[in-house]
């Protein structure tokens, strides 16, 4: 028999709430512990030989650690055998990839300034000009997705809903509850309101938490 999944993290975190939603979605039971940022330390001996980065989500089956947030939700989707949520064909599949992998390489970087800013209110990142920059980029960005979703008229990749939904509709919420001057962008404003009827995106996306 499996042992229980354990989710190591916070989840106030954007990224450990991708695992968290994507459980949701695939009905797979699990115990949360909670580090990072207050809670248990993600430096000591233990946590970094699960994870040597000692950052946060941490998944922990019967196979092992595994880190990276986005990694951690492909592999349950695949290992649960949901192929709505990560198709077994290869261009389908390579196409919720893709949105993922700019979720993580190209629209993490743009929001970092502001929202470090504004919500975290550090005090190292007070630049007028780069907070003004930061803003216009990452609401460039963003037009790249409502480009996106202007095609599809529905989902990231279609009318199905997929990983890339996931990660990208946080994105979405973080990029809504950060308060810059937003890009109008109807197709994104009718994409998050299309996911307020996915139970996973309530209790993790649009639950109050950027």
């Amino acid at each position: 028999m499996d042992m229980p999944v354990r989710l190591l993290g916070r989840d106030t975190s954007i990224n450990v709430r991708k695992v968290l939603w994507t459980l949701h979605e695939l009905g797979v039971g699990f115990i949360r512990e909670d580090y990072g940022n207050g809670f248990a330390s993600t430096h000591t001996d233990d946590y970094l030989r699960l994870n040597p980065n000692g950052q946060v989500p941490v998944l922990v089956d019967e196979r092992g650690p595994l880190w990276e947030s986005n990694t951690i939700c492909r592999y349950l989707a695949a290992k649960h055998g949901d192929q709505g949520l990560l198709p077994s064909d290869a261009r389908a599949r390579a196409l919720v990839e893709q949105w993922m992998d700019w979720q993580a390489t190209e629209l993490n970087p743009a929001w970092r300034y502001p929202f470090t800013a504004l919500i975290r209110q550090d005090p190292a990142y007070q630049e007028a000009a780069k907070l003004a920059a930061g803003t216009a980029q990452w609401n460039r960005m963003m037009g790249i997705l409502e480009g996106q979703l202007a095609h599809t008229g529905a989902y990231v990749i279609g009318a199905a809903f997929t990983l890339a939904d996931v990660v990208l509709g946080l994105s979405v919420n973080r990029w809504k509850m950060t308060p810059i001057e937003h890009a109008r962008l109807p197709a994104v404003d009718a994409y998050y309101q299309r996911l307020q009827g996915r139970e996973g995106f309530v209790l993790y996306g649009a639950n109050g938490m950027p």
